[in-house]
């Protein structure tokens, strides 16, 4: 009876392990070839780190998002744009700015940013 109960036990645990462990789209580093181009090809992403689209696009390349050039625009409170920010005009989050001075808004998926990049 107590091994029934052991191996219940074990069950639901690795159930609950399954749901909450935080698993992001490139975790193993597989983007890392993109970010690596797109940061090579001059793009860059303008973020805040309390918006909510911006940590979707972080959490898409998983590992790799270290490769990114990342501009961080929030100030530390939350509540105004650094100055970088504000002189390069960005007005929204995520905004990307590609190689040839183009920008897009939003979160943008692997094909639109090795598209936009120049990237294979």
């Amino acid at each position: 009876m107590k091994q029934n109960h052991l191996i219940i036990g074990l069950v639901v645990l690795a159930v609950i392990a399954f749901l909450v462990w935080p698993r992001g789209g490139g975790g193993g580093g597989e983007y890392t070839a993109l970010a690596e181009c797109l940061t090579d090809s001059g793009a860059k992403m303008y973020g805040a780190f309390w918006c909510a689209h911006c940590k979707d696009q972080k959490n898409s390349f998983g590992s790799a998002w270290s490769n990114v050039n990342y501009i961080e625009c929030s100030t530390a409170d939350g509540q105004g744009q650094t100055a970088a920010c504000a002189s390069a005009g960005i007005r929204g989050y995520p905004t990307w700015e590609f190689g040839d001075g183009s920008r897009e808004s939003g979160k943008l998926s692997f094909s639109e940013l090795a598209s936009r990049g120049g990237c294979a």
